[in-house]
């Protein structure tokens, strides 16, 4: 037997958020056997943390896949080892390189480098996805590659219906941002049918490759509110910072349960 701690992340107070399952105990795991208990338990992202390696090194994956970079597993995996174990790491280690973390009694956040490379992509570009009035679009290397594409209003982000085959076949169709702001916040969304996961309540390797076409669309330094997962009956809450070449993803996590495993 194993623990799962199964936290969600970025909430809205005590609603809403990504759930996400955090792996401490990694005897006897390998590669194909977290992918295994990831694919089992369903969440959009489980991360593997070895916690006596100084930084602790995290593996995520999807249900389908291993990820080099998510954000709402680094968090959650920060706010577990500061709040439910006798490590307080200043750093987690993933396949990028080591992401700074800090963790107080409300909100959780990592800091990553802002130094994504960025292409500009046309409105041709995303024939297929229907998307209606796009105001700018980006495919941003996370490494993975991320489309991040905004739309003309808020409304437009909430209408939009997501078609699985249609995205899954489209070469800008997975890891797709739609975005749109007013004056405070931004309205996100975001589709990964590729790894698994039709949509996304609350993504933090979304919102850092939103501030790389944030810096690309003439903003150098700047922080929003992210509001995401009302769609899906998740709400969630993401605060993005940006300046220089660092980008910051913060948020409350709620701990719902541990979860005894077999394997």
């Amino acid at each position: 037997m194993r623990h799962c701690y199964v936290l969600r992340v970025f909430t809205r107070g005590d609603e809403g958020g990504n759930h996400l399952g955090v792996i401490l105990d990694l005897t006897g795991l390998d590669g194909d056997l977290m992918q295994s208990i990831a694919a089992h338990l369903g969440f959009s992202e489980t991360v593997f943390v070895d916690a006596s390696d100084d930084p602790p090194l995290c593996r995520i994956f999807t249900p389908t896949a291993e990820l080099p970079f998510a954000g709402h597993p680094l968090v959650g995996a920060a706010w577990l080892l500061h709040h439910l174990s006798p490590f307080s790491p200043t750093h987690l280690l993933c396949q990028v390189g080591a992401i700074a973390v800090d963790s107080d009694a409300v909100k959780t956040r990592i800091t990553a480098p802002g130094d994504q490379s960025s292409t500009q992509l046309s409105v041709r570009d995303l024939d297929g996805l229907a998307i209606d009035r796009v105001v700018s679009a980006y495919s941003v290397a996370m490494p993975l590659p991320y489309t991040v594409v905004e739309v003309g209003s808020a409304d437009e982000v909430a209408r939009y219906v997501p078609d699985e085959p249609r995205l899954a076949a489209h070469p800008h169709g997975d890891m797709l941002t739609i975005w749109a702001r007013d004056e405070t916040s931004i309205r996100l969304r975001f589709f990964a049918p590729g790894h698994g996961i039709l949509e996304d309540p609350a993504t933090g390797s979304a919102a850092v490759a939103l501030a790389a076409a944030l810096r690309r669309l003439g903003q150098p330094r700047g922080s929003f509110m992210i509001h995401q997962g009302d769609e899906v009956g998740m709400p969630s809450a993401i605060m993005l910072e940006w300046q220089g070449n660092f980008t910051s993803v913060s948020g409350e996590v709620r701990h719902d349960e541990t979860r005894e495993l077999e394997i």
